[in-house]
């Protein structure tokens, strides 16, 4: 029996959507490419997909949204998504970027590392 035209192209666009348990936007806005996310150790383990157990396990060590997409092979969105479920369940804690107002003057750290050279 032959496949009707055109059943495999559906296939990728599928899954994702599966991952992402039908949600196409993450619970939370402040997660952007640059923000780290880090696993909370010792938390106890429930039983999860296998894709939240992955990111876990990459996110042993601080690791940026972009770079969690990258090492999954898992588009952006999902992967946000998926963050956000772990956020919310206190399986990660996350650190947006700073905003250009918590970001230090040039000035400033110039004089911090004139400061350090002078030691």
């Amino acid at each position: 029996m032959t496949e009707a035209p055109g059943a495999d192209d559906a296939g990728p666009l599928v899954r994702p959507y599966f991952l992402a348990g039908g949600r196409s936007r993450p619970a939370r806005a402040d997660l952007q490419l640059i923000t780290l996310v880090v696993a909370v150790p010792g938390r106890a383990s429930e039983i999860m997909s296998p894709e939240h157990a992955e990111i876990l396990r990459l996110c042993a060590r601080s690791c940026s949204v972009a770079e969690v997409s990258a090492l999954t092979g898992l588009p952006l969105m999902v992967v946000k998504v998926l963050l956000s479920d772990l956020i919310e369940r206190g399986h990660l804690v996350h650190r947006s970027p700073p905003t250009s107002s918590e970001i230090p003057s040039p000035e400033l750290l110039q004089a911090v590392l004139d400061g350090i050279r002078r030691l």
